[in-house]
């Protein structure tokens, strides 16, 4: 099988504004995640962020992306509406796309999901357990029955989401809440992927488990085929019709 095509798209902000971000993922969370993944597959990587030219995307770049990850945060209202349309477009058409952390606010993942995609939050610096629901499925293939995050923020349900075609993970917090962290869904000819962990100021992207389950999704999710089904061609009939109806629309 060819390599998958991986495109890692990164507001990269936080990391250039905030020092303590900063210090965490001095080259910006996009490269530590290239970087983390890069030794666990088959990948061609390229990274792209918000404050580039037409933010790093482009119809070409996407043509040539198996795989879109998303991480958002401080700047969902920032994302031209036109780049949103063009990302949808591609995966209805059969690209895979990764939505990370708070990428659940994102212009995209709500658009894909339509629903506000909210959720309870804090942030309280404690322990996350993850644990592993579908051992079977390829995203969670070398994932233990559980693993944790000494630190991270705390996402909790409700989280105002479809119902998943497959819940691969729940978390715990050490406050006590809940929270379905692994998530999946087809939209037209895309695989979509959500996975939760990954707030700024930790180091969950130099954790070996995320970094496995996101390298495992970016397979899971690549794009297999190109369709598009944006129109509704009329269509000849495959055998002579004895009475045959009139074109209609």
């Amino acid at each position: 099988m060819a390599a998958t095509k991986v495109t890692i798209w990164n507001e990269f902000i936080h990391e250039v504004e905030h020092d303590a971000v900063k210090k965490v993922y001095p080259d910006g969370i996009h490269q530590a995640i290239a970087k983390g993944i890069a030794g666990l597959g088959e990948f061609e990587i390229k990274t792209a962020t918000l404050r580039e030219k037409n933010h790093g995307l482009s119809e070409e770049i996407l043509s040539n992306t198996d795989v879109l990850i998303w991480w958002g945060h401080m700047a969902h209202d920032q994302v031209a509406d036109a780049t949103v349309d063009m990302v949808q477009k591609h995966v209805l058409n059969g690209m895979g796309l990764i939505v990370l952390h708070s990428g659940h606010f994102s212009k995209i993942f709500k658009r894909l999901m339509g629903t506000h995609a909210s959720l309870k939050w804090r942030e309280a610096d404690e322990k996350e357990r993850l644990w592993n629901l579908e051992p079977a499925h390829p995203i969670m293939a070398g994932i233990p029955d559980y693993f944790e995050l000494e630190q991270e923020e705390m996402y909790g349900e409700r989280f105002d989401i479809p119902t998943p075609d497959k819940l691969l993970m729940v978390s715990w917090f050490q406050g006590g809440e809940v929270f379905r962290s692994a998530c999946t869904w087809q939209r037209g000819h895309g695989r979509v992927f959500y996975f939760r962990p990954g707030h700024e100021t930790f180091p969950t992207y130099y954790n070996e488990h995320v970094l496995r389950i996101i390298a495992n999704a970016s397979r899971w999710a690549r794009r297999r085929v190109t369709i598009d089904s944006s129109k509704a061609p009329n269509s000849r009939e495959l055998e002579p019709v004895p009475n045959p109806t009139k074109e209609h629309l």
